[in-house]
């Protein structure tokens, strides 16, 4: 593990916290990798609002589109053991399709650019109104003209996952879920995966929350529903750390996989752009890229009704980050984002010195709270409620154990001012001043809160 990631870590953990609680979201878990290695696990909030159950680690999620990673590692290893070819077309093991569906390649399925619908006519399922598609109703939803010729441009399709899953019952002879536990879940060691939900028994399951509009309140969203046909596209269940540990093994860089390295490229290779959106995506083999140079990504993301997931993997920095979230408006992009923020943060300035890491906390006004994250020989002034928390952070030089000065910071703060940290009566840090604002605990300024405005009530 590099020296500055435990620090990182502690501070993602206190942040994710901090965020559930300020965006009054149900839960998150989260789940980081290092190499192979799982460095961080943690649960926070709730698994049931109804209920108040709390969750954990332990809990399974709706990961919806990352079943379509699992998919793509089954197909693979289909075309490692010599029974098809990514050139192949689908009709030679799918029967029932439109001439122009039945004439679409494995590759360009896997790669979503074969055109095809992206849930059909009447996607209901994905609204709670109807089941998930059974076998018939995809393949009648793919026996008509598709909206484009493929390999036209990058256009996303949980009817071509759907039909992937076909592929490998007709190649297998076996049910798909059955034979991916067997052949993609198993080898690679993961023991809180299940394809569907059917299979998740006798096992802590995060339910599913809709947004407060238009109710004006959450209310709970099961998402118990089986994934039928859809399975290989949205179908599947896991564990935060599961789902962490299972792309990792994905990275060419992995020393374990149920893939070659050579499979691990390709599924990871940016084969189309997302042009018409500003988020600079691309799509390869059942994975979603992002980044740029060394902190280039690839992974997937996820939305079942009542829950929003993300993965990346980092294979420059060896690392790799999952954020599951229960709730249908769940922050779980952002806030992936924000843990590579702060993780890019640690890696450009270092875990923190001698003479810098006492100072630390999290530190309260009526106007907000700040975090004082100390990094190499410096402290940072972060703002936890940003999803990136360290933007425009003033800074704190050192200069005696409970002194320093904040050396940078916006000319609207208070640059060249004095920082200086309070302790009680057991030497514990109770207060800091920063300038001439005076923060304290949040618990301090509750009760101070409460002194000065609520004195009057019941």
């Amino acid at each position: 593990m590099t020296p500055w990631l435990p620090a990182a870590l502690n501070y993602v953990s206190s942040w994710l916290e901090f965020q559930r609680r300020h965006h009054d979201q149900p839960g998150c878990a989260v789940a980081i990798a290092s190499g192979q290695k799982i460095v961080l696990e943690a649960a926070f909030g709730s698994a049931d609002i109804e209920t108040g159950e709390p969750l954990t680690p332990r809990h399974g999620f709706r990961i919806a589109s990352h079943s379509k990673t699992f998919t793509a590692a089954g197909i693979l290893r289909l075309v490692e053991a010599g029974r098809i070819r990514l050139d192949d077309k689908v009709g030679s093991c799918v029967t029932g399709l439109h001439p122009d569906v039945a004439a679409v390649t494995l590759a360009q399925l896997l790669s979503n650019s074969a055109g095809l619908t992206r849930d059909g006519a009447d996607n209901g399922q994905f609204f709670d109104r109807k089941p998930y598609l059974s076998k018939d109703e995809l393949i009648a939803d793919l026996s008509v003209a598709q909206p484009f010729a493929p390999s036209q441009r990058f256009k996303y399709s949980n009817h071509g996952f759907g039909l992937l899953g076909l592929v490998i019952e007709a190649v297998t002879g076996q049910a798909y879920r059955d034979w991916i536990a067997a052949e993609v879940v198993a080898p690679a060691q993961l023991s809180e995966t299940r394809p569907d939900i059917g299979l998740w028994v006798d096992r802590p399951m995060a339910k599913g929350h809709s947004p407060r509009m238009p109710l004006g309140r959450r209310v709970v969203i099961p998402g118990d529903n089986p994934g039928h046909a859809m399975t290989s596209a949205a179908g599947f269940v896991a564990t935060a750390a599961d789902v962490a540990r299972y792309f990792a093994q994905l990275s060419p860089q992995a020393e374990r996989s149920i893939l070659s390295p050579l499979s691990r490229r390709e599924m990871s290779r940016r084969l189309w752009p997302d042009d018409e959106a500003s988020l600079g995506r691309h799509y390869g083999l059942g994975t979603i890229s992002g980044g740029h140079g060394d902190w280039k990504w690839f992974g997937h993301s996820g939305g079942f009704q009542g829950f929003i997931t993300r993965t990346a993997v980092l294979p420059q920095q060896d690392l790799t980050i999952s954020v599951l979230t229960n709730a249908i408006d769940g922050l779980a992009h952002q806030w992936l984002d924000g843990i590579l923020h702060i993780v890019r943060t640690f890696s450009d300035e270092g875990g923190p010195s001698p003479e810098t890491e006492g100072w630390v906390g999290r530190w309260w006004s009526i106007w907000s709270c700040g975090d004082l994250v100390p990094v190499g020989n410096k402290v940072l002034c972060a703002s936890p409620a940003l999803f990136t928390p360290f933007l425009d952070a003033a800074e704190i030089a050192v200069e005696a154990p409970d002194q320093g000065r904040l050396s940078k910071a916006s000319g609207f703060n208070s640059p060249g001012e004095t920082a200086r940290l309070v302790r009680d009566s057991t030497g514990a840090i109770e207060s800091i001043w920063l300038g001439g604002a005076h923060l304290v605990s949040e618990a301090a300024l509750r009760a101070e809160m409460l002194d000065r405005y609520a004195k009057d009530r019941d």
